[in-house]
């Protein structure tokens, strides 16, 4: 195989549904704790929002930094203007139409139906956060909100406006390039918790995660340098392989259930536990697009379409959990634990689906297409 070269990497859709799905099981379980519903949010599955994105980010590292050495060693060159358009063109039109419903037709539709909800902010206040791709601090002065998961798109946007130029002119140290990041990250969350003690400090260097998307660089670094080396690790023996997708069950599965010192120090330390958790996650996206022997196999084409969706997913979610427990609410909070639970998610995934299917047919696919001719055009320049 040629790891230079590698066109697509198999399974990584599937990776991407599964952790847009932990992000509505997370939100889903907290909206529903919020309006007195019998809910699971104590379970450690449904508390999986805060690590589904961390996936996203150590996936987007690992593709982001693995399309831009590829570009680099084709063309010994990196357009920062090709890569930004591409960017825009896969990630704007759907964030600031989610700002436009969230900021400006919701309010005059809760209006219009009276609907008993009361918006934590108007857009006057929080336009500039949106627009300039801090959503996160909108969270912070405002609460949570619909738009609350934007925080994550408008973190990787400020990665993408820093990684290709960083890449055009570090030339060849890449790799130092990297851990740089990673330690810098480690040095500010460190000065941030022992020195300074501000909240807002602490709030921005815990949710710009770029040392999550470092370490995902770091695996796209190693393929494409060492691949041959890279897949004949012992790590990736069928052995490890059993023992490392264990881990990750469990800790997926229970991470918040589990109080004992051991695994307090390995997942609870606040400084070496998320670099830890960061390569735990970027285990099974190296192992299930390269390593031939994976025990592990996620070429299931339904739930790589779902990952095809799973930007809309993500976005749409919690517009739809909130319009389920508008109308439902009163009928759950009569139905026991599994009865409400199923038919929750039941609805739920379903509109969830249908609606970031539609979005894609019909929105999104406009500006994808447009984006897939530049990149015809970068490739035929090349």
């Amino acid at each position: 195989m040629d790891y230079k070269n590698v066109k697509t990497f198999p399974g990584l859709n599937t990776i991407r549904f599964a952790a847009a799905f932990l992000v509505v099981m997370h939100h889903g379980e907290t909206i529903r704790k919020k309006n007195g519903v019998e809910n699971l949010e104590w379970f450690g599955l449904f508390n999986n929002g805060g690590n589904a994105v961390t996936i996203f980010f150590v996936l987007s590292g690992f593709l982001i930094t693995y399309l831009l050495l590829k570009e680099k060693f084709k063309t010994n060159n990196i357009s920062i203007r090709t890569f930004y358009m591409k960017r825009i063109l896969r990630i704007w039109p759907l964030y600031f139409l989610l700002v436009f419903i969230g900021t400006i037709a919701l309010p005059v539709v809760f209006n219009l139906l009276g609907v008993d909800y009361e918006m934590p902010y108007t857009l006057g206040q929080t336009w500039h956060y949106y627009v300039f791709f801090l959503p996160g601090l909108v969270t912070f002065f405002w609460g949570h909100h619909f738009l609350e998961p934007l925080w994550s798109i408008g973190v990787e946007e400020c990665f993408y406006l820093l990684w290709a130029p960083l890449f055009k002119f570090v030339k060849k140290n890449i790799l130092a390039l990297l851990l740089s990041v990673i330690a810098i990250k480690v040095l500010l969350r460190i000065i941030g918790y022992v020195f300074i003690g501000n909240d807002l400090f602490n709030y921005i260097i815990n949710i710009f995660l770029f040392e999550a998307m470092a370490i995902g660089g770091l695996g796209a670094y190693y393929l494409y340098t060492n691949g041959n080396s890279l897949i004949r690790l012992f790590i990736f023996r069928i052995p490890f392989q059993i023992m490392l997708f264990t881990l990750l069950a469990v800790y997926l599965f229970l991470h918040t259930n589990i109080h004992n010192p051991v695994w307090d120090l390995i997942f609870r330390n606040q400084f070496i536990s998320p670099l830890l958790i960061d390569f735990l996650f970027l285990y099974p996206i190296i192992c299930v697009s390269v390593i031939p022997n994976s025990i592990v196999r996620l070429n299931n084409k339904f739930l790589s379409y779902l990952g095809e969706i799973s930007y809309g997913i993500y976005m749409y979610h919690m517009l739809v959990i909130f319009t389920v427990i508008f109308f439902l609410k009163k009928y759950m909070l009569n139905m026991s634990l599994i009865t409400g639970t199923i038919l929750f998610y039941l609805i739920t995934t379903v509109l969830t689906i249908i609606i970031a299917a539609l979005s894609k047919s019909l929105f999104e696919n406009y500006f994808l297409k447009i984006k897939d001719r530049l990149t015809k055009k970068s490739l035929q320049a090349a």
